[in-house]
């Protein structure tokens, strides 16, 4: 159980962050702000990565999870 809520709290911090800061630059003005975008969800799966990758291997896709948990994997 503990490596799923691993995995919800990454997808959380993923979806957060980066839909966040597509929304407060507003994704789609200008090329600094898709960069900016790209920037977070980058920044978002490394972190992720470093903090759960060793409990749950990081997928950071509910789709994943859910499966996975569907076939007690």
């Amino acid at each position: 159980m503990k490596k799923y809520l691993a995995e919800m709290v990454g997808t959380m911090v993923l979806t957060l962050l980066g839909c966040g800061t597509a929304v407060s630059l507003n994704c789609g003005i200008d090329a600094a702000s898709v960069v900016g975008t790209a920037f977070a969800f980058g920044l978002a799966v490394v972190a992720m990565a470093y903090t759960i990758g060793g409990v749950s291997g990081c997928h950071i896709n509910p789709a994943i999870t859910l499966g996975c948990l569907a076939y007690q994997r």
